[in-house]
């Protein structure tokens, strides 16, 4: 099977991840704000007063429902951003395709569904290519057999195809025609000066990563970004940033550890040890797991033991929560965010690749 156009990334990716990569969720899981400082107001509007209600005179203001409720106020905020900006995003290019076929059409003498179904006449997914698509994909479809997920894999795959061969006869449209796109794809502001880094600072595309040691599915994710890493080079530039879930009662103290790690260089070490043996997060574990790396034992322990990080990690659930973040993995390329889940490397490479045309 070809491979499919860059373009077609967020499309065919948002088709895939709801029924098969799967990640930690954390939508039934209230984040804590134990140490995260109150978030600025924002300005009031016509719909939201400063001044909401008031008891005896003394006023409940906008400021008071931020203290409160400020990040869920920001996820919502921005998950409507992100929606709205890639409705405007697909449908401008679907408009676009539109008049270029109805364009092709009449120059043909044709309706333009007839000459729509030419173009996906030539779609054929085989069993061969279920399974193919299947076994190569295993491991990221959370262990379910073939004959349950046969149909979705089918659909999905003959999806693609429908887009991947419209994408191209609309490609070979545009030739001759001057076409500027004016809307690009939602990008939120998940960077830190703060959090650990691999890759040089310069890099023309930054990978930002909200992660979870105790959560599998970040385990997996790992080896993605090893792929993305080997391939890109010093185009990339990877910044880990913390999500631990409340369901995950290691995750904050690991969180932590991977920081006191990181004072002494050994972030990355620490990361990769941690998602190596996920079952031993318990503080003695982390201690052992530190000495093995050969860090200094009491400096390592004194920065662990004292909850040194436990505000920076908080501070990363916040910004994670109100950058529209729901569970681990999650990815924003450039600021552009990938769909939630343990993706594969074919799809961040489509990111990727799509950002990097961007900035010819």
């Amino acid at each position: 099977m070809k491979k499919i156009p860059a373009r077609l990334a967020e499309t065919l990716t948002l088709l895939l991840i709801g029924s098969f990569f799967a990640g930690c969720s954390s939508q039934t899981e209230p984040v804590s704000r134990a140490a995260a400082p109150v978030p600025t107001p924002r300005p009031a509007t016509p719909e939201t007063p400063e001044v909401l209600a008031t008891i005896d005179g003394a006023p409940i203001t906008l400021a008071d429902l931020e203290e409160r409720v400020g990040d869920q106020l920001a996820s919502m905020e921005s998950q409507y951003l992100r929606q709205r900006q890639q409705l405007l995003h697909t449908t401008t290019e679907q408009i676009v395709f539109d008049r270029l076929v109805e364009g092709e059409a009449a120059k043909r003498g044709m309706d333009k569904e007839k000459l729509i179904a030419e173009i996906d006449s030539a779609i054929e997914v085989t069993p061969a290519d279920v399974n193919a698509w299947y076994e190569g994909n295993k491991d990221r479809v959370g262990g379910r057999p073939l004959e349950t997920i046969s149909v979705q894999i089918q659909q999905f795959l003959v999806e693609s195809q429908r887009q991947k061969a419209r994408y191209d006869f609309g490609k070979e449209l545009e030739k001759g025609k001057e076409i500027a796109y004016f809307v690009g794809p939602y990008r939120a502001n998940v960077e830190a000066e703060d959090a650990p880094t691999m890759g040089p600072a310069d890099a023309p595309i930054t990978l930002v990563e909200f992660s979870d040691f105790e959560c599998p599915y970040c385990s997996q994710f790992v080896t993605t970004l090893e792929e993305v890493q080997a391939k890109y080079g010093d185009r990339v530039r990877l910044v880990f940033r913390h999500f631990p879930l409340s369901m995950h009662p290691s995750a904050p103290k690991a969180a932590e550890a991977s920081m006191c790690a990181n004072e002494q260089d050994r972030f990355w070490q620490m990361h990769d040890s941690m998602f190596g043996d996920q079952r031993q997060l318990g503080v003695p574990n982390l201690k052992e797991k530190a000495s093995r790396l050969g860090l200094d034992e009491k400096a390592f322990a004194e920065c662990l033991d004292s909850g040194k990080y436990a505000e920076q990690i908080q501070k990363d659930l916040q910004a994670g929560t109100q950058a529209g973040v729901t569970g681990t993995p999650a990815l924003f390329v450039n600021g552009i965010p990938a769909p939630s889940g343990a993706l594969p490397y074919e799809t961040v490479a489509q990111f990727i690749e799509d950002e990097l045309r961007r900035l010819d």
